[in-house]
């Protein structure tokens, strides 16, 4: 199994926003999806997600609705608002830039 590593809070924030682009989820799910979609190099549970979750709720990035998740199990779901996709454009770029500076860095000269 891939080591897990620590994530930033700036990371947290993006990969959130960028899983609830996809659809709505709940907070199980998005962390299953994050989990899964970086074949496990990549993990956040617990309260670091929570945490996150309630953040960018009160920056209206998401909103929360309640609903039913697959195991029949009532579940509060976030959704990406139209502030919380513009914030995802913004925040793509500036990953993207940012890690196409340290994978130069990294290369051989």
């Amino acid at each position: 199994m891939p080591q897990s590593v620590d994530l930033l809070q700036g990371t947290v924030d993006v990969l959130i926003l960028r899983t609830l682009a996809w659809q709505p989820m709940h907070g199980y799910a998005i962390s299953h999806c994050i989990r899964e979609r970086s074949k496990g190099v990549l993990t956040i549970e617990g309260a670091a997600l929570y945490q996150a979750l309630h953040r960018l709720e009160r920056k209206r990035w998401v909103a929360p609705s309640w609903g039913v998740s697959d195991n029949n199990r009532r579940a509060k779901f976030y959704q990406l608002t139209t502030e919380g996709r513009r914030q995802l454009r913004a925040e793509t770029s500036t990953w993207r830039t940012y890690a196409d500076a340290v994978t130069r860095v990294l290369s051989p000269a």
